[in-house]
């Protein structure tokens, strides 16, 4: 049986300002996509050059990873940031390893 990969993401700008929370199932292809993106008024995440991953959670069903992303993507920035913290204390840039 083949075994699905679902992501819950949060990236952040260059000078960790904004948040961009996402749900993806290809988490390098998305992120390349955030990066091609910036600049770019039209989505959000190109707005404010939020394509530096600092968080990211795997799913094995689709809807969990959908439900987990509109529950942080409801959370106060204050949250969001304890949740990152609490696996990347020091908001280091992480590399996709899905």
């Amino acid at each position: 049986m083949k075994s699905h990969n679902y992501f819950v993401y949060i990236t952040t700008n260059p000078s960790k300002t904004v948040l961009y929370v996402g749900v993806t199932n290809d988490l390098l292809y998305r992120l390349e996509q955030h990066k091609q993106n910036r600049g770019k008024p039209e989505t959000f995440s190109g707005r404010y050059f939020c394509y530096q991953l600092v968080y990211y959670e795997r799913y094995t069903y689709v809807q969990h990873a959908i439900d987990r992303e509109k529950e942080l993507k409801s959370w106060s920035r204050e949250k969001k940031m304890e949740l990152i913290k609490s696996e990347n204390p020091y908001l280091r840039f992480l590399k996709a390893d899905p």
